[in-house]
Parts: structure tokens; C-alpha cells; sequence
């Protein structure tokens, strides 16, 4: 593996767990040349998965995009980025027991509030508000209302 940091190709693996299920593996890595550690994951390469958007435009899954979108609901939140890649496998693993190689964004959004709303309630609500484009603050009103009254119950 080629260091990210000075690109030498002589790097050596310091420590090696199965996440998400085994089906992934992280390992952390160390360059021989700088020294410095990154982080590497291996996941086992299946059939392409397809995201279906609400205007009906295909296109393919990108985990990276589905992350970053998460990442920034997280932004200044205790929410580790282990919580947030889990979330991520989690969408991949549903969509594939599905037995199909196509999956909803609507469907992909909720099962990611889903995940949020249990991890940090400010991360969900920023989530919601892009996923769902409310329009103005009644929209917003209504949706933290009703977040008050479920954690009421």
C-alpha cells in the first residue's frame, strides 16, 4: 500500500479488525520511510449497486458521497467517525440482503435519519433538513415537534 503522505510503497500493517458485520476489514497502517499512520479498508467487491432519485435518474451508489453528506450532519457533534462509517455499511448491507441491485435515495434517507435520530438528535435533525428540503420554518417547526413528542412517549 503506497503511503498517502509521501506515496512510498514500503508501509506495514500495525493492527487489523473486522467491522460492520465481517464484512469489512480496517487496518491501520505505518510508512517505514516517514513514519506517519493511516488507515485502509477492505470490502468485498459486489455487483454495483444503483441509487434510484426522486426525479427517476439513476445513478451509482457512492459511499464516499452518502459519508460526506452524514459527516457534515455530524460536524461538531460527538458522533465518531466509526459510528458514522457503520451507518454507511449498514445502507450497503441492507440494500444488497435486499437481493436487488437498486435501492431508493428515499429509502436511503430515511434508514440514515433512522440511524442518526438514535446516535445524535442534532446530527438527525441537520440530516432531515437537507434530506427533506423543508421550505421554511414551519416545516422545520413541525418535524422538532414532533421529534419532542416522541422522546415524550
Amino acid at each position: 500500500m503506497k503511503c498517502p503522505f509521501c506515496g512510498n510503497d514500503d508501509t506495514k500493517v500495525v493492527d487489523t479488525r473486522n467491522m460492520s458485520e465481517n464484512n469489512s476489514i480496517r487496518r491501520r497502517r505505518v510508512c517505514e520511510k516517514c513514519q506517519k499512520r493511516f488507515t485502509t479498508y477492505e470490502r468485498m467487491e459486489i455487483v454495483p449497486l444503483i441509487v434510484k432519485k426522486s426525479n427517476n435518474i439513476r445513478e451509482s451508489f457512492d459511499r464516499n458521497k452518502l459519508l460526506k453528506g452524514i459527516m457534515l450532519s455530524c460536524n461538531k457533534r460527538l458522533v465518531s467517525m466509526e459510528e458514522m462509517e457503520s451507518i454507511v455499511d449498514y445502507v450497503e448491507n441492507y440494500a444488497f440482503s435486499k437481493g436487488k441491485n437498486e435501492i431508493e435515495s428515499k429509502e436511503i434517507g430515511n434508514i440514515v435519519m433512522e440511524k442518526l435520530k438514535n446516535i445524535d438528535e442534532v446530527a438527525y435533525v441537520r440530516f432531515a433538513s437537507v434530506y427533506r428540503k423543508f421550505k421554511d420554518i414551519d416545516s422545520f417547526m413541525s418535524e422538532l415537534t414532533a421529534m419532542v413528542k416522541e422522546r415524550e412517549e
